[in-house]
């Protein structure tokens, strides 16, 4: 469903409203005399930045009413948003929320104390692994021919997959017990304690057992309370389980965020999240802290609940925040899935991880390592050759071969294997869920979601290939060289069909698999031609969108009503907007002709190189771990407790290394100077330029999470970042253009992004977050935008381009406007 723009709460005479509204429009776009008549996009040239800017300079006028974007683009003249104004019902009793004072500064003593004990926890955890690991190896050494090497290590991999899984519920319940509501501030000894819990979580191997009944075992043993026949795809792992309660029959889609915490204002708040039975819940959800959903109800697909706010039994809920649909997520018929069927699939999927995968992961390392004669020199712990120049060469060889080996078998085992594997589903069949079917769709999405190749061919022309090799029907492509980001994801790259001329941002995900409790089917997604796709969008099976539309980022992707072409989609739910406008058309002509095959041609090049530099990048990397590696076992000396303690120190010198590597890699990209706003086509040199920023790696960044080293590597990468930050887990894009004040917090699965595409357009500005801000779980900021001192922006929320929030502020929703109290 597209909802009407914006609740308007004020009433006001039309005539003075609108002379004082098109007084204030006048001083943004800079002219003497706004026709009241004049359509904001398609007469003033406008756009959504200009017009935030306006919505800001309306909200700071005492005598005028409050505006938001939806509003603007609700009624786009000043005539009809002055009426729309005066027309309006009187305000809600509900009055809107108070300002709230910035957090009182934490103490620094504290979040040093903080530090130093996280520190020291890693190196023990490092140190622990090391042991393990030189005992295991020197296990291992003693057996002779295959069947002794499996058999060993079936004992020390099955014993090591048990421990790793049993540290954390065995942490969990001696640290804390059972969680309760409470809440308590960062960096004190009840947040080590919580800290300590969910980094245990987060690294355990049961999170790939997402989908399968026995990671429903395991959040059970972890202390929540789960019925019967419950499917979690999800690989967010709550981490206050026993708040968490899932009635039976219920499903929940991947990427749903339920940690039963919130980080506001430099305090962890703890509290329950409820489902009931048969409940269902989209993909990239947000359930927050005392939310509720009962039986048989459900959440739609890029939608959150926040503030308490509950769905009742049998209602449909979509949108942030959520509103009644009459749309039905669940549209997969039931099929017979008994319980022994559910324990069967489990069983087996521990079976074949404890038999299999693990021992060919540890034995068949092993028997490369001790089979292979060249390998001798760097193996060997009394050949003291770290001095020699040989032992160089050899590591320099054998890191070329395992980096250039692993690619070709990365891009054999993705084109390849699953393509064979297809051949056993039928598009539009209805599965039982826990079979070979459902095996076989895992395993598909499994193998062709490996980032590597994205990440290398994405924002570029390779992509398109790329993308066509693993299944993906691209009809008659339009190359415009940024077809595609380097974040896409699908259940199954062989029903997903995009049209000529599409260009997709970073973030989006084709849901061509639907689900419910019992089954599951694979069905086609067609995203029509000619359109942009932003940031994080969810595109479902049924998507109401044809060509040439503008999909804004984390809209909410409409599945009833009519088909919307040649119109722009924003918010969640979502309502039209213009598909483009005059800043973003400006470039046009490079998009066209000889022009744009000249551009485009250089384009190429370019991305060629930066392909080319990446891939010596990433291999230099593995050959410093390599050398490091062999350092060690030239070392180790045949020692085994100063064996354990040297492999401990390789894990944490590897993490530094990787880190202070990839900070040096940006910042000699960048010259060691900040960025600077732009505005220019994605067919010039800077933006090509620019696009390599975005393939440094910071997937280990994530290790830092709630930690005060992540603001010692964000300083280091260049953000402008202050004292005692709480970093639950940010991405941020552009750092040198981000500044964030003193005490923030910095929710989980939020980003902070200073730069947008459109089109053949790219735009970036600064992004200002103030001192003792809180930016909610999952949370999008845009550029140019500014938060005043304490201002809080909510989980979920999309607060956009040139929006300036005041201090003190609450805002929330998508697109973020002032909360109003309940």
């Amino acid at each position: 469903m597209v909802v009407n723009p914006g609740e308007i709460t004020t009433v006001a005479p039309v005539d003075g409203t609108a002379q004082v509204l098109a007084e204030v429009l006048a001083g943004v776009v800079k002219t003497d005399h706004v026709p009241l008549d004049s359509h904001f996009f398609d007469d003033l040239g406008a756009n959504s930045l200009v017009m935030a800017q306006f919505c800001a300079r309306v909200r700071k006028r005492g005598d005028l009413p409050q505006v938001s974007m939806r509003d603007v683009y609700g009624h786009p003249t000043i005539r009809g948003l002055a009426t729309a104004l005066a027309g309006a019902p009187a305000p809600a009793p509900a009055p809107a929320r108070p300002a709230e004072p910035p957090p009182p500064p934490g103490g620094t003593t504290r979040y040093v104390l903080c530090g130093l004990v996280q520190f020291l926890v890693l190196a023990v955890y490092c140190c622990a692994a090391g042991a393990a690991t030189a005992q295991g190896y020197a296990w291992l050494s003693g057996g002779e021919g295959l069947l002794s090497v499996y058999l060993r290590s079936l004992v020390f991999g099955g014993a090591l997959f048990v421990a790793l899984c049993t540290l954390p519920v065995v942490a969990k319940w001696v640290l804390v017990g059972r969680w309760k509501e409470t809440e308590f501030p960062v960096w004190g000894p009840a947040y080590l304690r919580f800290w300590l819990v969910k980094a245990l979580l987060h690294a355990n191997p049961m999170v790939l057992f997402a989908g399968n009944p026995l990671y429903v075992l395991y959040l059970r043993a972890l202390g929540a309370r789960i019925g019967p026949g419950v499917t979690i795809l999800s690989h967010s792992v709550p981490v206050c389980t026993d708040l968490l309660t899932v009635g039976a029959g219920t499903v929940i889609r991947k990427d749903a965020l339920f940690p039963g915490y919130r980080a506001h204002a430099g305090r962890i708040r703890t509290g329950p999240v409820t489902l009931g039975r048969d409940v269902f819940v989209g993909e990239k959800t947000v359930l927050d802290i005392g939310t509720s959903i009962g039986d048989g109800g459900q959440l739609g697909h890029s939608s959150a609940l926040y503030d308490g706010a509950a769905i009742p039994a049998g209602e449909r809920r979509h949108g942030s925040p959520a509103r009644p649909t009459d749309v039905d997520h669940i549209r997969v018929p039931a099929a017979r899935c008994t319980t022994a069927r559910r324990a069967g699939y489990g069983l087996v999927a521990l079976v074949q991880t404890l038999l299999v995968h693990v021992p060919l992961g540890i034995g068949g390392t092993f028997l490369v390592m001790d089979l292979v004669p060249a390998l001798d020199p760097l193996l060997e712990p009394d050949a003291k050759e770290l001095a020699t120049a040989a032992f160089y060469a050899q590591a320099l060889v054998l890191s070329l071969v395992l980096f250039a080996g692993s690619i070709v078998a990365g891009l054999i085992g993705v084109t390849l294997l699953p393509r064979l594997l297809n051949l056993a589903l039928r598009p539009d069949r209805v599965y039982p869920l826990y079979g070979f079917h459902y095996s076989v769709q895992r395993a598909i999405a499994r193998m062709t979601n490996i980032k590597f190749f994205k990440w290398l061919c994405g924002d570029s022309s390779y992509i398109v290939p790329y993308l066509r090799s693993i299944g993906y029907d691209l009809s008659r492509v339009e190359q415009t060289g940024s077809n595609f980001g380097t974040e896409v994801s699908h259940e199954t790259p062989y029903l997903a069909t995009v049209g000529s001329g599409t260009m997709v941002a970073d973030g989006l995900s084709i849901l061509n698999a639907e689900y419910s409790s019992t089954s599951f089917r694979v069905s086609r997604v067609r995203i029509g031609g000619h359109n942009f796709l932003g940031n994080h969008i969810a595109y479902p099976v049924g998507g109401r969108t044809g060509d040439n539309c503008l999909l804004a980022t984390k809209v909410l992707v409409p599945l009833d009503g009519e088909l919307r072409e040649g119109v722009g989609l924003l918010g969640s739910p979502p309502f039209e907007i213009p598909r483009t406008v005059e800043r973003d058309t400006r470039f046009d002509h490079l998009r066209e002709g000889d022009e744009l095959r000249r551009r485009l041609s250089a384009k190429n090049r370019f991305n060629a190189r930066s392909m080319a530099l990446f891939l010596f990048v990433r291999w230099l990397h593995w050959f410093a771990l390599t050398l490091l590696g062999f350092a060690v076992v030239d070392l180790y000396g045949g020692q085994g407790a100063l064996g354990g303690l040297l492999i401990g120190g390789y894990l944490m010198a590897g993490l530094a290394l990787t880190v202070g590597y990839y900070v040096l890699v940006e910042r000699l990209i960048t010259r060691f100077r900040p960025l600077r706003p732009r505005l220019c086509s994605i067919y010039e040199p800077y933006f090509w330029w620019h696009e390599r920023l975005w393939k440094v790696p910071d997937s280990q960044l994530k290790l830092f999470n709630g930690t005060p080293f992540k603001n010692v590597v964000w300083r280091l990468m260049g953000v402008r970042i202050g004292r005692r930050v709480f970093d639950d887990g940010v991405a941020i894009t552009e750092r040198t253009l981000t500044a964030i004040g003193d005490d923030c917090t910095l929710g989980a699965h939020s980003k902070v992004q200073a730069h947008s595409q459109e089109d053949g357009t790219f735009k970036s500005d600064h992004i200002v977050i103030g001192a003792g801000c809180t930016v909610g779980a999952g949370a999008l900021v845009h550029y140019g935008v500014s938060m005043g001192d304490g201002a809080v922006l909510g989980v979920d929320a999309f607060l956009m381009k040139g929006e300036e929030m005041p201090a003190g502020a609450h805002w929330g929703g998508n697109p973020a406007v002032a909360l109003r109290r309940a």
